[in-house]
């Protein structure tokens, strides 16, 4: 009995730390809800999915899998060469017998590494292009949401998501499933040559791997919840830069650079806790392994020795001095894939983590789709009739309360009215920005919710208050991708609008560069930009909102030129609050909290003495004010 009390101590050393950490996952189990989770998705629901991506490759996985079951040859024969070795020089020593062992240690060894080399090189690119796949899907779904549900998204979380967290995943296909692969196959190999040279000491050493399994199950569950947070920290920090930075330009006028800093630290802080605790978890999990390593390591030399020593034998089988050398070659190299298996846990999380949150965008079910009988339009007249539409962005909150109007195709319409009247969103409505909750809206006599979205959206074209101009050219940004187009077909458009005047001015022309939102063009240079772009793309349909406001006087003589030529071209329909650029129009639409409360042109309008003529009353005496 005394000889055992060693290893009755190391067990009982094992079982109140398995008791700890045990007690700790239990009181961790029911706080979900606490962390705040997006969602809460299975292992194995992410990885199914994960898969999908994988198999277009599947030939690829089974070649590498082939390579992995050849590079581990050198894991499980070493051992033996080296123990073969420890016998020689123990025994009748042999020149020629210890060369012939160090060449096939030696050819073992190359032809590991060499499909290792490969097995690498087919991963990275295999893994990349899967990556490729997945952040592809994921951009597309992002553009088919609705604008409503993209203005509930910030910015800089989807970015994180088509970014960061992509290439979290891609760590797991390009290292970490394979590894996993091979880990198992060593030691199924290790344990099976184990078995075949001394069962008894393999069943010593079978005793530590319930530790190991209940050890790795405990740090999932950590681990899985401090990647959670790293990711959520991520995501805020990311957003709060993306917000800020672009609106940088506020904070320096009204001087809060300071306050933004605090703003800015505090997420940072928060960051660093969430990855302090990441390390924490990770730092506890493998010296845990560790020590069961050198445990193990302990024990093998303490049963050897104490078997060697006395000259006896463990269950009919005697230990040798090849043996021991055999044995802790092989549990060094049995706990190796284990020890690996915690640094590959902790990518594991943070793929799984960062796979969870891609999910979840891709999850988000657009509120806008096609129909099933959803037809294409080839050609589009441009009549347009509203038949008493209701809209609200908040339920039971109306912006639009039963709106009938009628446009007859080619014709002018301008919609006016105080602000939050309804305005813009009956242009966003005519395009199924948004859909509407009540009524019906017809393009051509045509219901626009049975005509598919990108047919609809072809024939309209929409130039808004706000020019968002991409980096890249002039040129890049006026054809935005439309191909078959030459330079002169461009020049003409620009030329139609009025943009040819400082266009020939510049440098470059329509290669000028343009830099981040368009910031080195003035605000009406980006509006007749804007306004070639449209022509370009010949729309039956226009849409301008607030085309004109902000506008110098020079620029608005060319803008209102434009507007003219433009207004031959098909329907218009305009939103603006100087009534001088609308008096031209077919018809004025006047509306007043979501409803219309007169319609007519110009002159019909001033006749009627109503909210139209108070409106252009006090534009005017404004206008004498300011002369």
């Amino acid at each position: 009995m005394p000889n055992y009390l060693p290893l009755l101590i190391l067990g009982a050393i094992l079982g109140v730390i398995s008791a700890v950490l045990i007690i700790a996952y239990a009181t961790i189990k029911d706080k979900k809800a606490a962390i705040g989770f997006e969602r809460n998705m299975k292992d194995k629901d992410i990885l199914k999915r994960l898969v999908g991506y994988a198999k277009p490759y599947k030939n690829r996985f089974f070649f590498v899998g082939l390579l992995v079951l050849c590079s581990i040859a050198y894991d499980i024969v070493a051992p033996l060469v080296i123990g073969g070795i420890e016998e020689l020089i123990k025994g009748d020593f042999e020149l020629k017998r210890l060369y012939i062992s160090i060449v096939v240690y030696a050819s073992i060894l190359i032809f590991s590494l060499g499909c290792t080399y490969l097995q690498a090189i087919i991963l990275q690119k295999t893994g990349q292009r899967i990556i490729s796949d997945l952040r592809e899907d994921a951009f597309t779904h992002i553009e088919s949401l609705s604008h409503g549900q993209l203005t509930e998204i910030p910015v800089g979380k989807l970015v994180t998501r088509v970014t960061n967290d992509t290439n979290a995943i891609s760590m797991m296909f390009t290292n970490l499933l394979v590894n996993l692969v091979k880990n198992f196959f060593i030691i199924i190999g290790i344990l099976v040559a184990m078995l075949c040279v001394n069962y008894f000491l393999t069943l010593v050493v079978l005793c530590f791997v319930p530790f190991v399994v209940l050890f790795t199950v405990i740090f999932r569950k950590f681990s899985r919840r401090a990647y959670r947070r790293v990711k959520d920290r991520t995501t805020d920090i990311n957003t709060f830069l993306s917000e800020n930075l672009s609106g940088i330009k506020i904070t320096q006028i009204f001087n809060r650079e300071r306050e933004k800093m605090r703003d800015f630290k505090k997420k940072s802080d928060d960051l660093g806790k969430a990855k302090e605790a990441q390390i924490f978890v990770f730092g506890i999990f493998r010296p845990l392994v560790y020590m069961l390593y050198i445990s193990s390591v302990l024990c093998l030399f303490y049963i050897c020795c104490m078997g060697h020593l006395d000259n006896t034998a463990f269950l009919g089988q005697t230990i040798t001095s090849e043996t021991i050398v055999i044995f802790y070659m092989y549990i060094s190299k049995f706990f190796n894939p284990i020890q690996s298996l915690a640094e590959q846990f902790n990518w594991l999380q943070s793929a799984f983590a960062s796979a969870e949150k891609v999910f979840s965008i891709m999850d988000i079910q657009p509120k806008i789709v096609d129909t099933e009988d959803a037809i294409e339009l080839d050609e589009v007249k441009g009549e347009i009739e509203f038949k008493d539409v209701w809209f609200a962005y908040i339920p039971d909150e109306w912006v639009l309360k039963g709106v009938s109007f009628k446009i007859e195709a080619k014709k002018t319409v301008a919609f006016v009215g105080s602000t939050g009247s309804g305005k813009t969103t009956i242009l966003s409505l005519i395009c199924r920005n948004y859909d509407y909750q009540k009524g019906q809206i017809l393009l051509d006599g045509i219901d626009i919710r049975k005509i598919k979205i990108s047919s609809l959206r072809k024939h309209f074209g929409q130039m808004l208050q706000d020019v968002f101009l991409f980096s890249g050219t002039i040129r890049s940004n006026i054809l935005l991708g439309l191909e078959n187009v030459n330079d002169d077909e461009v020049m003409a458009a620009c030329k139609y609008v009025n943009a040819d005047h400082f266009i020939n001015r510049l440098e470059k022309g329509l290669d000028e560069p343009v830099r981040e939102r368009g910031n080195n063009f003035s605000a009406g240079q980006r509006q007749l930009l804007s306004f070639a772009r449209t022509i370009i793309h010949k729309p039956e349909v226009m849409i301008l909102d607030e085309a004109t406001a902000n506008i110098d006087t020079e620029t608005e003589i060319l803008i209102q030129n434009s507007l003219e030529k433009m207004m031959n071209i098909g329907t218009m329909l305009m939103v603006a609050h100087r009534l001088s650029t609308i008096q031209h129009a077919d018809k004025i639409i006047v509306l007043s909290h979501g409803k219309i409360i007169e319609q007519g042109t110009h002159h019909e309008l001033l006749a009627n003495r109503n909210k139209y003529y108070k409106l252009y009353t006090l534009q005017y005496k404004k206008q004498e004010l300011v002369k």
